[in-house]
């Protein structure tokens, strides 16, 4: 019988090397003290923020080391309980440090309101006075834009404060997906039992046997419809903390708030999800082929995952997928490659699944640790994207760390998903052009294909689901878990014509965590089609647009995400890099077609 195994029994080579950034739990509670002592000293300067170019910086300063050393206590509580969500002293520990980070969130909550009472020839003035504040100027022009959707000092404390329970429905739909949920055990066509969980149910869904992953799919989706109601409310009440948030800082929208973060214009998601929309025939044609390939008279929702090549393709082992990632990413430079690769070898990466860990994958860590990543590696092609990915996302953090300052540090996440799907575009091109073997191949081209189908078009179909159900909650029409179905049933429905749904598919967005993360998913379909236009553009000129690439990385926070991307060479604000990429996804469709011999049409 084939299980998850308990985290004790995988080797330590293949865990993630915490004790990096404490040697002990005692070592972080010692930190946590030092912290908690610390966020105090920042109340001695409220009223004070604009006293004068000095006391500015001396607050500056002072919020730095706090909050750096806040980063490293709340880092290393959340990975700790991610290693096995059941552990109630890590999930506690985790509490502890979210409370802190909300408490120094609130101490320091009156200094942006502060800032914003002076005006720009003001800030210059201190600067000129005091010219270590230099360092600050993409944080004053940041602050300043802000200053109609910044409250008093006093609202602003508040609404601090209320930050653990305007994020309590993700944490308890985390705890319950993660923690409480458990799937059933099902019997392989070979005899083999499979206990289900979140970290294999993609890769069963691409198992051969269509019986199989019907059951596998009715099975896992039952057990989300027996709690449907639960996270109906969990969800319900995320999207109304969105709402209330937003009003409360003079927003008019959900969405208007959340994108004016990194000062991306609302214009830029209303493109995407026109410009995919308007090319959903090339989804339709995806699917089409996936029918014929299967040769069935009618696509299901348990074979959309389906290669195209008919089965659940060759193992790629972790350490060959380490290897495979190393040469892909040659084009970026020798030392991007070389720094990656000792990264692979110094315990970055957490990489297998175990019972009670995290679902998924991400990519964590402060400015002063190493990079880590959460893997539940699978031995597949998909895993070994998916470390590519992650990997992307940790050279960009370990870049900006060494070129920013920590206050520039930290970029938007509009930035981050081109980087990791950077790495991933690199990987398709490298292993298309040096592996021979045809079966390998397809298996390549068909995981792109996949990664497009489910970056872009997907998390589009995500990202309009998103803005729906936002809408009808500032509308003042209530949600309700049927009202989700529908959005979501006939959403799914728009996008893949060509297949049957069903009632179980219509609450698959039960099992979307994203959802909770306010406008986030739309970013990944931006980011996979920027990562395309660059790609090509290293590509086709070489080093010196890979230079400007690498400059981007560096930049960290130091920009505003349109204008990194615009050091890298592509423009979001127009359709045209979304385009592009639906049309590589369209040529690699032909492809595909003519390798597998399947009717194009």
């Amino acid at each position: 019988m084939s299980t998850v195994p308990e985290r004790g029994e995988i080797d330590q080579q293949y865990k993630w090397s915490l004790d990096s950034i404490y040697a002990t739990d005692e070592d972080w509670e010692a930190a946590f003290e030092r912290v908690s002592e610390r966020v105090e000293e920042l109340a001695a300067y409220e009223g004070r923020t604009t006293e004068s170019a000095e006391t500015l910086l001396e607050l500056l300063e002072l919020y730095e080391e706090v909050s750096r050393e806040a980063s490293q206590v709340v880092s290393y509580a959340r990975m700790r309980s991610h290693e096995d969500t059941r552990d109630q002293e890590y999930q506690a520990m985790s509490g502890r440090a979210q409370t802190l980070s909300s408490e120094l969130s609130s101490a320091g909550s009156f200094v942006e309101p502060e800032l914003q009472e002076l005006d720009e020839s003001d800030v210059e003035a201190f600067v000129e006075a005091e010219p270590a504040l230099a360092e600050y100027e993409h944080f004053f022009d940041d602050t300043l834009r802000m200053k109609p959707h910044t409250r008093s000092a006093e609202v602003e404390e508040l609404l601090a404060d209320l930050s653990e329970v305007t994020g309590s429905p993700g944490d308890i739909y985390n705890m319950l997906s993660n923690a409480d949920l458990t799937f059933p055990t099902v019997e392989k066509p070979d005899g083999e039992a499979v206990e289900i969980s979140q970290g294999n149910f993609t890769k069963l869904q691409k198992h051969p046997n269509r019986e199989f992953r019907k059951e596998v799919y009715e099975q896992f989706h039952g057990e989300w419809d027996a709690v449907h109601n639960t996270v109906g409310t969990t969800l319900k009440n995320s999207i109304k903390s969105d709402v209330k948030l937003a009003r409360a800082r003079n927003y008019d929208t959900a969405r208007e708030s959340a994108l004016d973060g990194p000062n991306v214009p609302v214009e830029v998601y209303d493109t995407l999800l026109e410009t995919v929309r308007d090319n959903l025939d090339r989804l339709h044609r995806h699917a089409e082929l996936k029918r014929e390939a299967l040769d069935v008279d009618e696509l299901r929702m348990w074979d959309l995952y389906m290669s195209l090549t008919g089965d659940e393709g060759p193992e790629v082992s972790y350490e060959e997928a380490k290897d495979h990632i190393v040469e892909a990413v040659a084009p970026l430079g020798e030392e991007y490659q070389s720094r990656l690769a000792e990264g692979l070898e110094d315990r970055w990466v957490d990489v297998y699944e175990n019972r009670g860990k995290r679902a998924g994958a991400y990519s964590g860590g402060t400015y002063d640790t190493q990079p880590f990543i959460m893997m539940n590696y699978q031995d597949d092609i998909a895993s070994m994207f998916t470390l590519a990915h992650e990997l992307g996302h940790s050279m960009h953090s370990l870049l900006a760390s060494e070129e920013q300052p920590w206050i520039d540090y930290q970029y938007d996440i509009f930035v981050a998903e081109v980087a990791s799907t950077v790495n991933e575009t690199l990987l398709t091109h490298h292993l298309l052009e040096t592996v021979e073997d045809p079966e390998f191949r397809a298996h390549v081209l068909d995981e792109y294909l996949e990664r497009v189908r489910s970056t872009l078009y997907r998390q589009t179909m995500f990202a309009d689901f998103e803005l729906q159900i936002h809408q009808r909650a500032e509308d003042g029409e209530p949600l309700t878990p049927a009202t989700f179905d529908e959005i979501y049933g006939g959403l799914k429905a728009d996008y893949y014509e060509p297949a049957e749904t069903d009632d179980l598919i219509a609450k698959e967005w039960m099992r979307i965590p994203h959802f909770y993360y306010n406008y986030y998913v739309y970013q990944y379909s931006t980011g996979i089609s920027a990562a395309v236009s660059i790609v090509q553009r290293i590509l086709d000129e070489g080093e010196p647009a890979a230079a400007d690439y690498r400059e981007a990385l560096q930049t960290g926070g130091g920009k505003y995400p349109l204008e990194t991307l615009e050091t890298a060479g592509v423009d979001m604000t127009s359709p045209e890099p979304i385009e592009d990429a639906l049309a590589t996804y369209g040529d690699y469709l032909d492809e595909m077609a003519d390798l597998m011999d399947l009717d194009p049409n």
